[in-house]
């Protein structure tokens, strides 16, 4: 790994590969925390996120926006804190793979149909990456708080939904058939000899 510190930016390399790229902290002692950096650790600890330096900064930094909040309430009540909390942080999880936009949109359509559970947001996110490179005629992917009721698809339905049809034949059990009777008259003739 090499380090090359700018007047206001650090960057990170490995071999010749940028792996990081962080703004430079002027003032002495002062420390920034990103919270992309503590999610693996804070889901094993979650009880320890509500009060999390990185949740502060990462509010201040508008990467914790109050749609999350407004997702975080809620999801606490049914699941408690501790869960809730773990569910939260699994949605946060989610923008190593995705858009953050996508999971904010989201969060944002799981939260106006009452589903409290990260796989709901993660696959409202997905779908709204799909709309965003695949559009849909007739479908709106919302992305704000306050806009009309959504409704959250089931994942087997979603994908249903969008395989070919099958034109496969249906399978045929005779040839089984054959070797049923085969073995069941070979199974007599040595019942006949002992």
């Amino acid at each position: 790994m090499r380090v090359v510190l700018h007047a206001s930016h650090l960057v990170v390399y490995d071999r010749n590969v940028e792996v990081a790229r962080h703004e430079r902290l002027i003032a002495k002692g002062s420390r920034r925390l990103d919270l992309d950096h503590y999610l693996e650790a804070l889901i094993r600890k979650p009880d320890a996120f509500p009060g999390a330096a990185a949740l502060e900064q990462g509010r201040s930094a508008g990467k914790f926006t109050p749609i999350h909040d407004a997702w975080w309430v809620p999801a606490r009540k049914p699941h408690g804190e501790r869960d809730g909390s773990r569910a939260l942080i699994e949605v946060l999880l989610l923008n190593h793979h995705l858009a953050r936009e996508h999971v904010v949109a989201g969060l944002a359509t799981a939260l106006r149909a009452g589903a409290l559970t990260a796989d709901a947001v993660a696959l409202e996110a997905r779908k709204a990456a799909q709309a965003e490179n695949e559009p849909v005629i007739g479908a709106s992917v919302p992305t704000l708080l306050g806009q009309t009721p959504a409704t959250v698809t089931a994942l087997h339905e979603w994908r249903l939904a969008h395989l070919p049809p099958d034109t496969t034949p249906l399978p045929s059990v005779a040839p089984y058939d054959q070797l049923l009777r085969r073995h069941t008259s070979g199974s007599d003739h040595r019942e006949g000899e002992a």
